[in-house]
């Protein structure tokens, strides 16, 4: 399958309550990657866990004062959230007539649905592989069925699929809290989590998939062996550690989503300061500089939920920006 990436892209999250408005941005900062934007300030069903949560097939989510709880029928927060997507589709569908190119959809990875939603007596669906296994195979479909709607809307978009794994590395190490939050649930099987990952990876039978994990350490080879085509990362939080994993990945075949932009307010740098990390760890792998633009896209280090509407619009015109400055000055 021929495809060809975007140099720049957003993560996901955007700030304010207006689908539209968002959309326009999107669609206008990044003519060839938009993604569909999330809004989380529009409240509970809008942020990550809620509108997954929304997408899942004969298993239900609502909220309670401790967060998202799976239950037996559809409720009012499931329909919010189904409401809310449908809004930010048909804002999405707007902007994108036309459009051939491709085209990120967000969700969250199974693990971190699996750790953030809680079975009936509260506890985190992660603590029953049972559930797990469940929430997956719910997961799975809801996710089949998302797309094929993205694919009826534009038409002409190659759809790439994000998934959100921010709790990936605490699933693995045991970190992720009880509801009392006197201990921990017991650390996951790698193999477990490898294989769950794939199945959950491999419903984007005609696109590629790129898993998100905003935290250290991110497991570049166990998500590569997931069969996702792209990793994307705060490049921030990189160490020296990283660069052998890092460096199979590229040699793989493997594209970095290389979050380079920070997510809040605050000052920018110019485009190619803002890529000079990327450079420098380049030459340290010893890879060729003609490769970079082959091989990155570049996003801001997280979500811009949590930044002001003006400084959003920046950062993500910043990210194109700065991706130029990759593609016509590697060295």
């Amino acid at each position: 399958m021929s495809f060809t990436w975007g140099p720049a892209t957003g993560v996901g999250s955007m700030p304010g309550d207006d689908a539209r408005e968002a959309a326009k941005t999107v669609t206008g900062s990044f003519e060839d990657f938009p993604f569909l934007p999330e809004l989380p300030a529009r409240g509970p069903g809008a942020d990550m866990i809620g509108r997954t949560a929304g997408m899942l097939v004969e298993l239900y989510a609502r909220v309670e004062p401790s967060g998202w709880r799976i239950g037996d029928r559809p409720g009012r927060d499931t329909k919010r959230a189904r409401s809310w997507l449908g809004e930010d589709l048909d804002a999405l569908e707007e902007f994108t007539q036309g459009y051939e190119g491709p085209l990120k959809v967000q969700a969250v990875g199974p693990w971190t649905l699996a750790a953030a939603l809680e079975l009936r007596g509260g506890e985190a669906a992660l603590s029953d592989l049972g559930a797990c296994r469940d929430l997956a195979g719910s997961l799975a479909e809801g996710l089949r069925t998302h797309l094929d709607e993205v694919r009826r809307r534009v038409p002409g978009a190659q759809i790439v699929l994000q998934l959100d794994e921010p709790s990936l590395i605490a699933v693995l190490r045991g970190q992720v809290r009880s509801a009392s939050g006197y201990r921990t649930h017991r650390a996951v099987d790698r193999q477990r989590v490898e294989a769950t990952l794939r199945d959950v990876v491999g419903v984007h039978t005609d696109g590629p998939v790129v898993v998100h994990s905003c935290a250290p350490d991110v497991p570049f080879a166990l998500l590569r062996r997931t069969g996702a085509a792209a990793i994307s990362f705060d490049f921030s939080l990189l160490t020296e550690r990283d660069d052998d994993a890092i460096g199979e990945a590229v040699e793989g075949g493997t594209r970095l989503f290389a979050g380079v932009v920070p997510g809040t307010d605050g000052p920018l740098s110019d485009p190619a300061g803002s890529v000079m990390g990327v450079r420098t760890l380049w030459r340290r792998l010893g890879l060729h500089p003609g490769l970079l633009a082959e091989a990155v896209t570049l996003t801001p280090t997280c979500g811009l939920a949590g930044a002001s509407p003006e400084y959003a619009r920046r950062a993500l015109a910043h990210c194109a920006r700065a991706a130029r400055s990759l593609a016509d000055n590697p060295e």
